[in-house]
């Protein structure tokens, strides 16, 4: 007797853990005549009761497949489909935009001191090797490459 009543009490346990996944796991559009959190609480308090309640009057009925044929799913709601953001076409291109937008500011950048840096060779074969690089007359601090070695 006491092998029974350990059996049928496994089964209720089961039976609510079963329940409260499947409350828990429903959609808002899915739970019928109570709110989720009071369902919840019906289960917890109340296991054999609640979890039967639930399965019969808590969830929305999902039409099972026809007598002898393939199991076919039909939602009962269309909503669009959340996409994760590798898959998403907006992201992917504002990535994309983004990566050209930086790759061209560097590229302008390196662009600037490659021209800053012919102009001070230019003059340098000028005006002879004792006048100042451009940086250092217009009261720019000098960079590391026109630094004297010491």
């Amino acid at each position: 007797m006491v092998r029974l009543y350990a059996l049928l009490f496994v089964a209720q346990v089961i039976l609510a853990v079963c329940a409260l996944i499947s409350c828990l796991s429903a959609e808002e559009g899915q739970i019928r005549a109570l709110p989720r959190v009071a369902w919840v609480l019906i289960i917890l308090f109340f296991p054999l009761v609640g979890s039967i309640a639930w399965f019969l009057a808590g969830r929305e009925k999902v039409p099972g497949p026809a007598a002898g044929g393939p199991k076919r799913w039909t939602p009962t709601r269309e909503r669009p489909r959340q996409l994760a953001p590798d898959d998403d076409p907006e992201f992917l291109k504002s990535i994309a935009e983004r990566s050209r937008r930086d790759d061209q500011e560097l590229f302008r950048r390196w662009e600037d001191d490659l021209r800053r840096r012919e102009e001070d060779l230019r003059r340098r074969e000028t005006d002879g090797p004792d006048v100042p690089p451009r940086a250092a007359r217009d009261g720019e601090p000098p960079r590391e490459e026109d630094r004297p070695e010491v």
